[in-house]
């Protein structure tokens, strides 16, 4: 593994540069009730020994953070959800010594003017997926699984298979780094009118990939790049059945309890601890109603994400995950270049995806991290390797607000931070 002194590599070599626009926004204009809230934490004694282990501190007794960079994020963090007449925003830092801060603006419910926490918890999207890439890399590790593999020899002997775009040629790195030529299921009209029709319903994993059986490929295996979250639903069966546990089982064992990441947890039933109120847009492809959980309630079973997502977290507990993954104290130096060894989305070489994480390039250096949409929430987190620092954001609405402005708020931040 990478030791802190190593965390600038995390995000350089043959990993590069943009972020893909993931998701089209619609505007609308919406009453915005401020107020703001913050915590400080103090670095763990030992980066790799605490991973992720942090103490409440009263800010004027910690000499690792400084209270002047807190309060510029925190008007950075105003002034973005009153431009964008966002309801409410978290946000996680974490810093090169491992100290943290995590400001909040606006509000979790606009209806009772609930003023935003902290520790408030959204559905994090496709966020996820670096979980789940996670989890597999580290099953590489112990010789289980090769990446170069064709997933028929998880998949051969079932009788959907050959109906499967590009079945018999697909390897799991293609899959991991969008390049199968699989469709999306979730933007098929039939999947769409299943949720509608059924928003509780649990989901087998073979029922989702039904949904691109006998649909032609988007381009021949590994000769193109489509993002599709059909193609991490198969990871995640591919995870099953090396292990034979469940995905959350493993994902549990392996990442969530040995890095006390205690505010990230499964998105399987519609009722979550902490989860906040979002704010979606009328006539959103699920039929989800504007207001997506009133009760503490999501309006659809979240479970149908599985692992093309399948988590709720705070800001918090993002920016750490990110400082963790990319910093090196989840997966070896060989395993990590690996992750990042991306493929170029598009006509643009300075775009590229690797095995579950979108890379950048900003005024600070290489970035490397992921965005994450569900309807009534939109996440995304980021690790600057030239400075060890990560930092996420989570907004309840993708109404008026996506990627663009998502990115620019997290480098103005770094910009901040690094004064």
């Amino acid at each position: 593994m990478f030791t802190r002194n190593d965390k600038h590599a995390a995000c350089t070599g043959k990993a590069s540069h943009e972020w893909p626009i993931w998701v089209a926004v619609c505007l609308a204009g919406m009453a915005l009730i401020a107020g703001c809230a913050s915590t400080l934490t103090a670095p763990p004694d030992s980066p790799t020994k605490q991973k992720g282990k942090t103490t409440q501190v009263d800010p004027t007794l910690s000499p690792q953070v400084s209270d002047a960079r807190l309060q510029r994020v925190q008007k950075r963090l105003d002034k973005f959800c009153k431009a964008n007449d966002i309801p409410g925003a978290t946000f996680g830092m974490v810093l090169a010594d491992g100290s943290s801060m995590a400001p909040a603006s606006g509000v979790s419910d606009r209806t009772a003017g609930r003023v935003m926490k902290p520790t408030d918890r959204m559905l994090s999207g496709s966020i996820g997926k670096t979980y789940v890439s996670a989890v597999m890399l580290q099953l590489v590790e112990e010789g289980r699984v090769d990446l170069s593999s064709k997933i028929s020899h998880w998949f051969g002997k079932d009788a959907w298979f050959p109906r499967l775009p590009n079945a018999y040629e697909l390897t799991l790195r293609m899959l991991m780094t969008h390049t199968s030529g699989i469709p999306r299921h979730i933007f098929t009209p039939e999947f769409q009118a299943a949720v509608k029709d059924q928003p509780q319903k649990v989901w087998q994993s073979e029922e989702l990939v039904a949904f691109v059986l006998d649909a032609e490929p988007l381009f021949p295996p590994g000769q193109g790049w489509s993002y599709a979250d059909t193609n991490y639903i198969l990871v995640g069966m591919i995870i099953e059945r090396v292990t034979g546990r469940t995905f959350y089982e493993e994902l549990a064992d392996r990442i969530l309890g040995p890095l006390e990441l205690v505010d990230t947890s499964p998105s399987d039933h519609p009722c979550l601890r902490g989860l906040i109120n979002g704010y979606s847009v009328e006539g959103n492809p699920f039929s989800i109603p504007p207001e997506v959980a009133p009760n503490k309630c999501y309006a659809i079973n979240p479970q149908v994400e599985w692992t093309g997502g399948g988590l709720i977290s705070t800001a918090s507990d993002l920016a750490r995950w990110a400082w963790l993954l990319y910093g090196g104290d989840v997966l070896k130096d060989k395993t990590l270049g690996q992750l990042l060894d991306g493929v170029v989305i598009g006509n643009d070489p300075q775009r590229k995806y690797g095995l579950g994480v979108m890379i950048r390039s900003s005024r600070r250096g290489p970035v490397c991290g992921h965005a994450g949409w569900m309807p009534g929430y939109v996440s995304l987190m980021a690790y600057y390797s030239d400075h060890r620092i990560a930092l996420a954001v989570q907004v309840n609405t993708e109404v008026g607000v996506g990627l663009p402005q998502l990115e620019s708020l997290l480098d103005t931040a770094a910009n901040e931070l690094l004064r």
